[in-house]
């Protein structure tokens, strides 16, 4: 048999016969110089063929997959009775105890509140999750299923078949020689596990006799070649990898720097480190101090993966090195397993490396570095603001001061005063420019009611630019799917808005004049007195001069005089006084009429806006507490 084929054991090895029956290298940068440091010369450390290894068992028809290295199968031969293997049954644990289960119903609340939100594509990765963690949940948290993977010729059917001690999967040199998954469990209570990895009956297997303790509660998958042309051994290793608990990656010296291997399976899990064991096989068939130039060689390879190795006591990926044809460190290999068994951590740690690696992805919908979050209390100013402006409020206000300092005027001035105002508006004299009557409502040119249509399409783009402001400041720091609910939130409630501040400005104007001062009555009949002594001071002046009537002469001028003077002075003392009345009164009428503004905008804007950055708020802090921030 050549060595080629000899090979078959670690499954082919991907390397092939040159001319002299010396072995040449595939592939593998550190393997082909360590090739050349021993001038391709193999006596040094001979290549372990499978029937040169054992030829007796060769000779004596021995299947190719028992020609493996299985430690205490001679001792299982010999060994009689013993306890089964039910009393190494993994201790049943809730799941998902500890800091998972807050994690994971932190993600349920998050799908749920973001449905309306994002794209159903973009949380089908998190509903897959919770749905994987769901169905883990279901099976006894004890059990550790951890998946054995390479690819073709790597040897990981003889490295399954040393770690189960018994041949349980065929080694041979046809290519790809694993079909379909097989599963050893070292418990008698995987078959919920198994049920739902899809392993038929037919294919699972019990681990040599007798059984190992220390590998109590693992359940050990031999999976398809990853890199098998054969249809659907791929996709049954791809959905295998999402369902496990932890994968050893069997790597051999010819194809560990295989680019599809890197790029297609250890780059993208390289969150899962924790759970991942990377496992150089056929060290055996590298010479002298080649094995250690390999094993540096593949921890780079791996370190440029971004798969964070456990060195030096730090949680990470285990690289080891072993021979699964001779045992050498296969032992070291299942002693970690049992330790990883033991602890009952592998699907919690997996699951948490699911949460993690889905949060990152989700991280752009719910996080965006562009400073604080929320509506200031600038923003709500600067917002009732602008709608007051659009309604008027402050020339409503001025309008009503100079209409309080007109109906004064009107009330506290000289009768000559009053008639001279009623001829200017006989005559044709402007409502606007007129001073009203007594009793006659007041005009507030800024109220823009409804029937006032050329103001309030003026007012309307005032409006809309209030509110698209209002909305970039919004969403100022949100990421963009909450930064679009939230500019759909205010332009939803700013349609329309123009005409509903109109309406209610209008409303705010009606039927609220104000009371006026008594002092007012006061001076009007003031006035009167002294258009009445004037009118005396006349008569009594043309009856004196008539002869009609007699006495003092200087008492009528005085009269008409001060009448004459008394009277203009009464009423430009009462504008005086009343202009602070009239100050307090248009300040009145424009905080009524921005009070209504702004209750009508925050009807309508600024309570949507809040509800939608209310629902971000929770939405992010149902993040944090799935990303484990909190």
């Amino acid at each position: 048999m050549t060595a080629t084929e000899g090979n078959g054991g670690n499954e082919g090895g991907g390397g092939d016969r040159a001319a002299g029956g010396r072995h040449t290298w595939d592939d593998g940068l550190i393997a082909r110089r360590a090739h050349r440091w021993t001038g391709g010369r193999t006596g040094a450390r001979p290549v372990r063929a499978v029937d040169e290894g054992r030829p007796e068992e060769a000779a004596a028809g021995v299947p190719h997959a028992t020609a493996g290295y299985f430690p205490g199968e001679e001792t299982a031969r010999r060994s009689f009775g013993g306890p089964p293997y039910a009393v190494y049954q993994a201790g049943v644990r809730s799941f998902a105890t500890g800091t998972l289960r807050p994690r994971l119903e932190a993600l349920r609340q998050l799908v749920g509140l973001s449905r309306s939100r994002l794209e159903g594509r973009t949380l089908a990765g998190a509903a897959r999750v919770l749905d994987e963690a769901d169905a883990r949940g279901r099976h006894p948290y004890g059990h550790t299923v951890v998946a054995v993977a390479g690819a073709t010729g790597s040897g990981k059917s003889t490295l399954f078949n040393a770690l189960a001690g018994a041949p349980l999967s065929e080694a041979g040199i046809r290519r790809p020689t694993t079909a379909t998954p097989l599963a050893c469990a070292w418990t008698d209570h995987a078959d919920g596990l198994l049920d739902r990895l899809g392993i038929p009956a037919v294919d699972r297997r019990n681990p040599g006799y007798p059984y190992d303790p220390a590998l109590r509660g693992l359940v050990l998958l031999d999976l398809p070649d990853h890199d098998s042309a054969a249809p659907g051994h791929r996709e049954r290793v791809d959905r295998l990898l999402g369902l496990v608990d932890a994968v050893v990656w069997v790597v051999d010296p010819e194809k560990y720097a295989d680019a599809v291997l890197h790029e297609r399976y250890l780059r993208p899990l390289a969150g899962y480190a924790e759970v991942t064991f990377v496992v150089l096989n056929q060290v055996d068939r590298l010479p002298g101090e080649a094995a250690d130039q390999v094993l540096d060689d593949l921890r780079r390879l791996l370190d440029e993966d971004g798969l964070a190795l456990g060195e030096h006591g730090e949680p990470g990926a285990a690289v080891l090195a072993l021979s699964a044809l001779t045992g050498e460190g296969v032992g070291e290999l299942r002693e970690t397993l049992g330790r990883l068994t033991a602890e009952c951590g592998a699907a919690e740690r997996r699951l948490s490396a699911d949460v993690d690696g889905t949060m990152t992805r989700l991280r752009p919908q719910y996080v965006a570095d562009n400073g604080p979050v929320g509506l200031t209390e600038r923003a709500r100013a600067e917002f009732e603001d602008r709608l007051a402006e659009a309604a008027g409020a402050a020339a409503a206000g001025q309008a009503a001061e100079r209409a309080w300092l007109r109906d004064a005027e009107w009330r506290c001035g000289t009768p000559w005063g009053r008639m001279r105002a009623r001829k200017a508006r006989a005559s044709g004299g402007s409502r606007t420019s007129r001073t009203p009557g007594a009793g006659e409502r007041m005009e507030i040119p800024g109220a823009r009611a409804r029937t006032v249509a050329a103001e309030a399409v003026t007012a309307r783009p005032a409006v809309e630019e209030a509110v698209r402001t209002l909305g970039d400041q919004a969403t100022a720091g949100l990421p963009g799917p909450w930064a679009q609910a939230v500019r759909e939130a205010a332009g939803w409630g700013g349609r329309g808005l123009a005409e509903a501040v109109d309406e209610a400005v209008a409303a705010a104007a009606v039927d609220r004049q104000p009371v006026r001062p008594v002092w007012w009555s006061m001076v009007a009949a003031a006035q009167v007195t002294l258009l009445v002594l004037q009118v005396v001071g006349v008569l009594w002046l043309l009856g004196a001069t008539a002869g009609v009537f007699g006495g003092p002469q200087w008492w009528m001028p005085a009269l008409l005089v001060g009448g004459a003077a008394v009277g203009p002075a009464l009423a430009w003392g009462s504008r005086v006084a009343a202009r602070g009345p009239a100050r307090r009164h248009g300040r009145s009428v424009e905080g009524r009429l921005r009070e209504a503004a702004a209750e009508c905008g925050a009807r309508r804007v600024l309570e949507p806006v809040e509800a939608e950055l209310a629902r971000y708020g929770e939405v992010r802090a149902q993040y944090v507490i799935a990303a484990g921030d909190a």
